[in-house]
């Protein structure tokens, strides 16, 4: 790779980290617009183009409304619980300051030293920002999704009209691919999602663990970010088993049991339903939701498996980048035509 393309890449990352705040609310909003323009254009056939821009935004609204409440639900009850238990986490802190103190590890000057008045006012402060930021973050997007909502057709439109039809094409043909990809991979990550919620709130009664209904939406909704959400699905209950079993067995129990769900889900199940089309590497999945969520924060780790996709199928849409999705997994229609370069 020649040095210049690697700087160029390097340089344009630092743009994405640097003005996040307007860059991720595009990238999210096309994302949403890839998801929701095939029902638009359905109610198009129907209905008045307005009227179905309307009901398409609403739809779009209605269901952030109700993830954004059913996560405050599963977590409110969470918390709910630990301050209704607050004595048992008081006698499981004071077991494990013992037991370290009798090994030599000073507790309480560790717990003075790193925590504190100050260090529950820059928490908060620190909830409040991210609070706000999100609140930003969302309304920002959802400006973009009703705009884009509007333009998609015209911008269609621009591109055919474009004096290289080797571009117009490459742009044409990647949209439409990358958009139908998009739409496959989350209708399979939410039956995944699905299953394995469904898994862990029948573990979960199974094994008498609290908050069942909860932990069942909180690992449906973790599954969207691979790798990361899975694991916190996983410790978040392991740790309440073991205040509220305090048995090494159970809690044993409970954490061989859910990482069993998340292993046959994601390992067996979703590569057989998913086949080969999505079939990105799983190392580039872990990369893809490291990087963009180091970039982005949690929106980025959410739609980095989508960028990438994205990314690698407009790569495969010409002979000279055809490589790069070879390379990441990503596997091409044998019977691609690539356009051929304008003399």
């Amino acid at each position: 790779m020649p040095p210049q393309i690697l700087i160029a890449a390097l340089l344009f990352l630092a743009m994405l980290s640097m003005a996040s705040s307007v860059f991720a609310p595009i990238a999210f909003a096309l994302f949403i617009i890839a998801l929701v323009w095939p029902a638009q254009r359905r109610l198009q056939d129907t209905l008045p183009r307005y009227l179905a821009l309307v009901i398409s935004f609403l739809m779009v609204v209605l269901a952030f409304l109700a993830f954004g409440w059913l996560i405050a639900w599963a977590f409110g009850q969470v918390g709910r619980w630990i301050i209704a238990d607050a004595a048992r986490f008081q006698q499981l802190y004071d077991d494990a300051r013992l037991w370290l103190e009798e090994h030599g590890i000073a507790v309480a000057v560790l717990w003075s030293e790193n925590f504190g008045v100050g260090w529950i006012v820059r928490t908060v402060q620190t909830i409040s920002s991210r609070l706000n930021s999100t609140f930003s973050f969302w309304l920002i997007a959802l400006v973009y999704v009703l705009l884009g909502l509007m333009e998609v057709e015209a911008f269609e439109r621009r591109i055919k009209a474009l004096r290289n039809q080797t571009a117009s094409a490459l742009l044409l043909q990647g949209s439409r691919q990358t958009a139908m990809k998009i739409r496959r991979y989350m209708m399979i990550r939410t039956a995944m999602s699905v299953v394995t919620g469904l898994l862990v709130w029948i573990f979960a009664r199974a094994v008498g663990l609290s908050l069942a209904e909860e932990w069942g939406f909180i690992a449906f909704a973790l599954n969207y970010i691979p790798f990361l959400g899975p694991l916190v699905a996983t410790l978040f209950p392991t740790l309440f088993a073991l205040i509220q079993f305090g048995t090494a067995e159970t809690v044993l129990v409970v954490f061989v049991g859910l990482n069993l769900i998340q292993f046959v889900v994601s390992s067996y199940i979703e590569p057989r339903v998913s086949g080969s089309a999505l079939s990105v590497s799983p190392v580039v999945v872990l990369f893809s939701v490291f990087a963009w969520g180091y970039l982005w924060g949690v929106f980025g780790a959410f739609i980095g498996v989508p960028i990438t996709i994205a990314v690698v199928t407009f790569c495969s849409q010409h002979r000279s980048s055809r490589w790069v999705s070879e390379l990441l997994g990503l596997e091409v229609e044998p019977d691609q035509v690539f356009p051929t370069p304008e003399a």
